[in-house]
């Protein structure tokens, strides 16, 4: 009881700031930006170059791929998110090399930073157009960018693991 007690107590000031706070879920976003945008760059830097046109298995994209991937999904999610123009950038295939892959992913993330200062909450009804063609509410943008976060990160990691390195989340922390 004492332990979550503790725990409650630590919390109490970040959930008075939501609480104040008139977009609480775009600020989750901005948030979960730094850390997200750290651990999947790190990701792709610790890939040697060599090993970006690996795939677990035919059907899986290679890890350059993945890394197009990620790049494209940052700028969809990102400009749909602060309701802000996507930006028209070269269009990646996956086979651009480690280093043009990694810059990309870098630019994306940093429109991200920008796309999300504009970002608020009374935008989540506004309809905008989903990849089907369809108008779905803002917030399916909302929720898909911290899944797709979430879900782009951990193929990354599997890809990692597979060619015997450990991703950027399980390497031990450094002795201070």
């Amino acid at each position: 009881m004492k332990r979550i007690l503790v725990v409650l107590l630590a919390l109490l000031p970040a959930l008075a700031s939501a609480q104040q706070s008139k977009s609480p879920v775009a600020d989750v976003l901005r948030q979960m930006l730094g850390g997200r945008e750290k651990n999947t760059v790190a990701a792709f830097e610790e890939m040697p170059a060599d090993k970006f046109n690996y795939r677990p298995t035919p059907e899986q994209m290679t890890f350059g791929h993945l890394a197009a991937h990620i790049t494209e999904s940052n700028y969809y999610f990102c400009a749909n998110v602060g309701a802000v123009p996507q930006p028209k950038v070269e269009e990646l295939k996956g086979d651009e090399g480690k280093d043009k892959l990694v810059a990309a992913m870098k630019a994306s993330f940093e429109f991200c930073r920008t796309a999300l200062a504009k970002a608020d909450d009374p935008k989540l009804s506004e309809d905008f157009t989903w990849f089907d063609g369809k108008p779905r509410p803002r917030a399916w943008a909302f929720m898909g960018l911290g899944s797709s976060w979430a879900d782009h990160y951990g193929m990354a990691a599997i890809y990692l693991r597979l060619n015997g390195l450990l991703p950027p989340t399980a390497k031990p922390e450094p002795k201070k």
